[in-house]
């Protein structure tokens, strides 16, 4: 391999915190050169200065003044939604690579284990929010078997794996949630709902995910989502089912409100029940949400530089 791909994180919250530490435990292809935030004092400036990484708290304006920029291919935005229209407009045009971690959606959406290769020459993608990393392989897994004509996902996540920025984007979180179970997971029409839990001790993330179909092999629907549930492990070893995916008859009058136009007869609700245990990287085991989010776009980031690689050569 040739020498690691250098990134610079954007944000030194939850989130950017995490990045750093995953990428530098574990990643050989990846070097972080810098980490960027806006508060002089976070944890996460202070935890990159003690690893050996730049540092800046002017925000991207002081990252593109650093020596390091010029050797940064890769830009991971871990901020809010708001943010990274700003932090985008202000690196367009210095041919950086940039992988968005909020619901912002200026790009195109990225889901590992749906489509990681369809978009890796878009200059900004986005990583849709830590409700879609762990619900749309779901609903593509079923999407692949038969049609969807309606889906809809909950994502309840402890208050405590929840900063600021992820507070601020709850409204994001939905919209761009739905959207992408339409257009990466393939259902005609969608919803999302999040849920930040309150409890004490915070409780792990969980996920529900419902499919409306018609008549379809459940078996086959069952292999499809066990098949994808195994490939989302591979890079996030705390994703597992809770329960065998479950199908129950519906009364198509009463579900026919949530279905768009033109949609055949549907007769079965499937149900999946998921858990995303976090790595603990930086958050305790419970933040599954944060570890899913930063492992999909650490993925995304690996693969980036796999293929520049492969070009260069």
């Amino acid at each position: 391999m040739t020498q690691p791909t250098g990134v610079a994180i954007v944000g030194s919250g939850n989130i950017g915190t995490d990045l750093l530490i995953k990428i530098k435990r574990a990643s050989a292809r990846l070097e972080v050169l810098a980490m960027v935030g806006i508060v002089p004092d976070s944890d996460g400036l202070a935890r990159a200065a003690r690893m050996g990484v730049a540092t800046t708290s002017e925000g991207v304006p002081g990252l593109l003044s650093m020596p390091e920029f010029e050797n940064v291919k890769i830009v991971l935005d871990a901020t809010s939604a708001a943010a990274h229209t700003a932090n985008a407009r202000l690196l367009e045009g210095h041919g950086r690579r940039l992988i968005d971690l909020t619901p912002a959606a200026l790009g195109p959406f990225v889901i590992p284990p749906v489509n990681l290769d369809q978009h890796l020459d878009a200059p900004n993608i986005n990583m849709v929010t830590c409700g879609g990393q762990a619900t749309i392989p779901v609903v593509a897994a079923v999407s692949r078997v038969t049609e969807v004509p309606y889906a809809e996902i909950v994502a309840s996540v402890a208050s405590r794996s929840a900063g600021p920025g992820t507070r601020a984007n709850i409204d994001e979180f939905t919209e761009t949630t739905a959207h992408a179970v339409q257009t990466v997971g393939g259902a005609r029409a969608g919803k999302a709902i999040i849920i930040l839990n309150p409890a004490e001790p915070p409780l792990i993330m969980r996920d529900t995910v419902f499919c409306l179909v018609g008549n379809a092999d459940h078996d086959e629907i069952r292999q499809s989502v066990e098949r994808m549930v195994t490939e989302v492990a591979a890079y996030v070893p705390g994703y597992r089912l809770v329960q065998k995916v479950q199908f129950t008859e519906v009364d198509p009058d009463e579900v026919r409100t949530l279905l768009p136009p033109g949609s055949g007869p549907v007769d079965t609700k499937v149900s999946v029940f998921l858990e995303v245990e976090g790595a603990a990287h930086y958050l305790p085991a419970y933040a599954g949400n944060l570890d899913i989010m930063t492992s999909a776009a650490v993925r995304v980031a690996e693969r980036i530089a796999e293929r520049s690689e492969a070009v260069a050569r």
